[in-house]
């Protein structure tokens, strides 16, 4: 079985190898609440005192488990293997069915490279799956079964997570132990982590979930039985500093934004400058003899692209892009991304010792 990419130093992919719902997260907490509360109420009133008779300790406990045994069984018959035969290996993830039609959402990575994709139901039976596309800056794809499917999952609202909250893992780590569930709880919301590419996955969910190789793409699933996030990477750590419990899943609406796209188009429109550049950080200016610290040297440039006909020249520096610097926290593409083909917008160029600005008309990211 072959591995996938790592992310910078510590982030590795986890491949082995749409609106709905009001609440989110939040409404299968509100459920377990009111559940525990129903319950309470129905007591004698002596019986509600805490300091003469606390409520039993396997009340919540059993709420809690019927709460996550039912979302599990919504979901879990819509959770598959996906099988990725590269022509010179074969590697595994997980994935979502979404919809009636045979959409299947999973992880770009998971399908990078493919020759044949093929999905395995949770009830073992197989089917030959198509590519529709994907979009490697937020590491989502979709694919396609012909054949009529077993179950569909709801996509969630992602913007109502709350850190605490229980949620459910279900995918098949290392490819072979399908529909393996994981618990716990939502740890972050709105992280970002860097990628070997020069750019930040944006809006993940951080989770303590158990979460391996063989589950990228697999559905995060709230209490209400939601899939609000679809696992990607976990970060392990290096040396001493080794780590656990640090899983991240594509937030749903991330999720929901890019395959809407995908599914209509088959790609997702991304804004092109039509550049080719290196990093520069402190310690690079410092060994060049960069007058600026943080920002993208241009080495070329696509000819009669954005950034040739707005005047850009090989060797310019740029350092800010429609008003956004460009430094630690904010990488070049992430910065780009928040504009849209078509769009004009100011680019803050360093060239010769000077500070310049250039207005640019973005083109659109040429597809593959």
């Amino acid at each position: 079985m072959q591995s996938f990419k790592r992310f910078a130093i510590g982030v590795t992919l986890i491949g082995g190898m749409a609106v709905a719902a009001l609440g989110g997260a939040a409404a299968g907490g509100a459920a377990v609440y009111v559940a525990i509360r129903d319950s309470l109420a129905s007591t004698p009133p002596a019986a509600q005192s805490p300091a003469q008779n606390p409520p039993p300790a396997e009340l919540q406990t059993v709420d809690i488990q019927t709460a996550i045994t039912d979302a599990v069984a919504r979901v879990s018959p819509a959770v598959v293997t996906v099988i990725n035969d590269t022509g010179g290996g074969q590697a595994s993830g997980s994935g979502v069915i979404i919809a009636t039609e045979g959409y299947i959402l999973t992880n770009n990575h998971v399908v990078e490279g493919h020759r044949q994709l093929s999905v395995i139901f949770s009830n073992g039976e197989t089917a030959e799956a198509s590519y529709v596309g994907s979009d490697q800056f937020g590491d989502v794809a979709v694919i396609k079964v012909g054949v009529p499917v077993p179950a569909t999952a709801e996509l969630g609202n992602s913007d109502t997570l709350k850190p605490g909250e229980t949620v459910i893992a279900i995918g098949s780590p290392l490819g072979d132990f399908k529909n393996t569930v994981t618990v716990g709880v939502v740890s972050a919301t709105g992280r970002a982590l860097e990628t070997a590419q020069g750019y930040q996955l944006e809006d993940l969910i951080q989770t303590d979930a158990a979460i391996n190789h063989g589950n990228s793409g697999g559905p995060l699933v709230n209490l209400a039985g939601q899939v609000i996030g679809l696992n990607t990477l976990v970060v392990r750590g290096g040396g001493v500093d080794q780590a656990e419990g640090l899983g991240f899943a594509v937030a749903a609406n991330t999720v929901r934004a890019i395959s809407e796209q995908i599914v209509a188009q088959g790609y997702v429109s991304r804004p092109y400058l039509g550049v080719q550049w290196q990093p520069i950080s402190p310690a690079i200016a410092q060994q060049n003899g960069f007058g600026v610290e943080w920002g993208i040297y241009v080495t070329d440039l696509a000819s009669d692209g954005p950034a040739q006909r707005a005047g850009l020249k090989p060797g310019d520096i740029i350092t800010a892009i429609g008003g956004t610097p460009l430094d630690e926290s904010t990488p070049f593409i992430n910065a780009l991304l928040q504009f849209q083909p078509g769009q004009q917008l100011p680019l803050t160029v360093y060239r010769d010792g000077q500070t310049m600005q250039f207005d640019v008309t973005l083109g659109e990211r040429p597809q593959a």
